[in-house]
Order: C-alpha cells, then structure tokens, then sequence
C-alpha cells in the first residue's frame, strides 16, 4: 500500500566529499568511520520550510491533510482549527521559489510558508501538476536572497550513495534521518503518471511530503512524495520525484502560463521482455519496442517505425516503457532530441523534434441531449492534447467525460470510447448528436475500456 508522507530529504556537500564516481570508496578507517554529518545539515537545514494551509473549521481543511494519520492523531475530526501543517517545502531558487507536493497543498484555502528562523510568509501557487504530483509556491521576502538547493542531473545518481531526509514528520519538529539511494527508476503505481522514482530507506513518515533527497555534492536529487508502509510508519521504503522532473515544473513550455506542456512522442509500445530481446537480437532485455506510430506525429516524421526498439534519449539509456514516458516529460517542447533505435540488428539514431501534442480535432465538449441512455452523458472528441491530459494512449474517437448518478445509461463509465452504435461508427461527437435522434432502443453500443472492446446493450 502506497501512501502519501511529507518529507524533506536534502544532502549538501561535506568538505571531503568528492563529485566524481570513481572516488567514491567505503570507509577504511575507524576514524572515517566517526566523520559527521553535522556540515550538511547546518547548510542544508535552511532551505527546508514547512507549509501550511489556513482554514475555519475541519471542513475546510485539504482532504489531503485528512488523509494523513499524522493529521488525525493529532486533530480530532471536526475540531476546529486555524491552521493545519500539511507537510514540508524545498527552497529552490534565492529569490523565494519552493518546490513541495502537489497533494499537500491541494484544496487548500490559503497557504503559509514558515522558514527555518520561524519567519512566516503567505505564499501564491504558481502552478501545480497533478501528473508528477508537484507544486511550484513562491514567496516574497522583500528582496532577501534564501538559501537554496540546486538541482541534480538525475543520471549523476547511483544506488548506494548517501542521503538525508530532513522534514517534519508527524508534526515533531524538523528533523533528519540518512541512508543510501537503495534503487533508481523504481516503478510504482498511484502516486504520480510517470511511475520512475529514486527509492531511499531514509526513514520517511507522514509529514514528510515535500522536502528534499539531496546528494552529497550539495544538489537537490529528488522530492520525498511516498512511503510504503502497513501501518503507517517507516519500513525502509521510501520514494522521492526525480530532481529532472522537478526541473520540467519549474520552467514549463513558454506560453503555457499555469498549465505544464510536455512533447508528444506520436508512438505506443511496450517494454522488451527476456524472450522478445533474444527475437530482437538484443544482448539484454532494454528499451520500449514501438507497436504503433502516428504517421505525421513526432516519432513518425523523424522516421521511427513499428518494430523499432528505443533504447535512449539523448544517450540516456531507456530501461522500458515507464522509463521512456519519464525521458519525455523531462524534456522541453520546441527542442529537439536523439532517439537510439534498435531495428533489425542494428543501432542507428534519429533526431526527433519535441512537439505538444496538437488539439486537433478540437474536442468539442458537449453534454448529450437526445438517445434514451445516452441523455446527460458528457463527450469529447479525442486528440492527442486531450489524450495527454487523460492519459490514455488513444487519439482518435468520441471519449465519455462525465456520467450523471442516476438513470439507466447502459452501464458506460468515464473514460469509455464509444465506438459504434447500433451498428454504425462513431467518428466524432458530431456524427454522434445527428445519430441519436434517429435511433430508438433496443440500444447497442460497442466501446473500449481499458484496452478491452466491450459490447453494451439497453432497451
């Protein structure tokens, strides 16, 4: 069970530690043995805050906060409250930019950022992104330069090296914990779409969520987002966001404003198995092989086909599908970037240009009016902007957005693309509005749920 923590995990350099990987080295004294932690904590300390939400009674408070057991151990439902901790927040930029979790500070009425130094700042939402599970807060501290942690290259990181976890769990008060990174692009379900996470045995508790996995070289090496716990406590398994990730929420495409813009590749597949990588002739399971592609998308303009194996972007190896989805969202829509294929034996590479998927067709959201078990229903035509947003690998059709509680409306579920009714195909939700009026029940209707074609039927 995965369940949300606050947490700040921050690592600044100490004064022997070494950047480069062949240094690194066990200790081989009793007196290395002894060194501290101490430097690293009185540099990093500083750029971890905690982060509130004011609000009048529990009914206001984030459902986020109500989740945590931290929030109801220590606040009674309905008690009432001026301000609830939610969790913690990572400095990242002098000029007061704070990087925390979008599930902390999410439904919340107002926000509050308290430093080190016990100062208090209200604090305006830049943008949040349910996707990553990310929120960029900003503060104005009058011209004050803050301490700060600046970002890691993700790829820099190795498992085995050395963190900390700074935060406030269960409401405690600042403190740290260490370990070691224990593996990379770690694969869990239901905590964010991108599923590749640094994964720490830092003892991370609830309200811990939103502070900082900091290497030795004093760089900020993820966001502590989750935990994997029974009982609601540290296990040893803990899971932070990617520091590229949090780099693609700070500077999201120009002219997105609040929203995040992230390239489309134009191409679905799946991760090599043991058996397809000896059909492929490849040396070890790696990679996503390339089912289908869009033919003017970006994957098929730069020449990718069905059959291809990727095996990395911009020389930065792709493990499987989950990996290759997170490479592209870390990168920049209008740039350009390197795809190593692997197709019939061979290596070769092909430049691809990062696109955002195109609203086309629009989507033309429309609530049904007529069709007996379709009256009330939402629909949307699917393109590949909207299929970003809902995060389904299909561009093309009707999608059903919303089903009104109550009614007989043929057991259809958001998120089902209608395929064809009473045996003739649905193209788009204009073809569907002129179909309805002329058909009456016995109603028929074949869609797609979940990868699967359904057959549905009411009179």
């Amino acid at each position: 069970m995965i369940r949300p923590s606050l947490v700040l995990v921050l690592l600044f350099v100490l004064p022997v530690a070494a950047s480069a990987a062949d240094s690194r080295a066990v200790p081989s004294s009793a007196q290395q043995i002894q060194l501290s932690f101490a430097p690293v904590v009185r540099r990093a300390a500083p750029a971890v805050v905690n982060v509130y939400t004011r609000a009048a009674s529990d009914v206001g408070a984030s459902a986020a906060v109500r989740r945590d057991p931290a929030y109801r151990r220590f606040f009674a439902p309905g008690e009432d409250r001026l301000g609830h901790s939610l969790g913690s927040g990572v400095i990242v930029d002098p000029n007061g930019t704070i990087v925390t979790n979008q599930h902390v500070i999410q439904d919340a009425a107002s926000i509050v950022i308290v430093l080190s130094d016990r100062r208090e700042f209200a604090a305006d939402l830049v943008r949040g992104d349910d996707r990553t599970d990310l929120a960029v807060l900003k503060i104005n501290t009058g011209g004050e330069a803050l301490p700060f942690l600046p970002l890691k290259d993700t790829d820099d990181l190795e498992v085995g090296d050395i963190v900390l976890a700074i935060g406030n769990p269960f409401g405690v008060g600042q403190t740290v914990t260490s370990g070691i990174v224990s593996a990379l692009g770690r694969s869990v379900d239901g905590i964010n779409d991108y599923r590749s996470f640094i994964q720490t045995d830092a003892a991370i508790n609830p309200g811990n969520s939103g502070g900082a996995l900091v290497t030795l070289d004093g760089k900020l090496a993820g966001i502590n987002t989750a935990l994997y716990s029974e009982g609601g406590g540290s296990v040893g398994i803990g899971f932070a966001i990617p520091g590229d990730l949090v780099r693609s929420v700070l500077a999201p495409s120009e002219g997105a404003g609040h929203r995040i813009v992230r390239p489309w590749l134009g191409a679905t597949g799946r991760t090599v198995t043991a058996v397809g990588a000896r059909k492929l002739g490849l040396s070890h399971p790696s990679g996503m092989l390339i089912d289908d592609v869009v033919p003017q998308g970006p994957a098929g303009v730069a020449g990718v086909r069905p059959g291809d194996v990727v095996l990395s972007i911009d020389d930065k190896p792709v493990a499987d599908e989950d990996g290759l989805r997170f490479r592209f969202a870390t990168l920049p829509v209008g740039a350009t970037a390197k795809l190593g294929i692997w197709r019939a034996g061979e290596a070769m590479e092909l430049d691809i240009r990062l696109l955002a998927p195109p609203e086309t067709p629009p989507r033309k959201v429309t609530q049904l009016k007529a069709g007996g078990p379709f009256v009330g229903i939402t629909v949307a035509n699917l393109s590949p902007a909207l299929a970003d947003e809902l995060h389904t690998d299909d561009i093309e059709g009707v999608i059903v957005l919303d089903v009104p509680r109550g009614g007989a409306h043929m057991r259809l579920l958001v998120g089902d693309e209608l395929l064809d009714l009473n045996g003739q195909a649905i193209g788009d939700v204009g073809q569907l509005q002129l179909l309805l009026p002329r058909l009456a029940g016995p109603w028929r209707a074949t869609i797609r749920r979940d990868g699967r074609t359904l057959h549905l039927a009411a009179n």
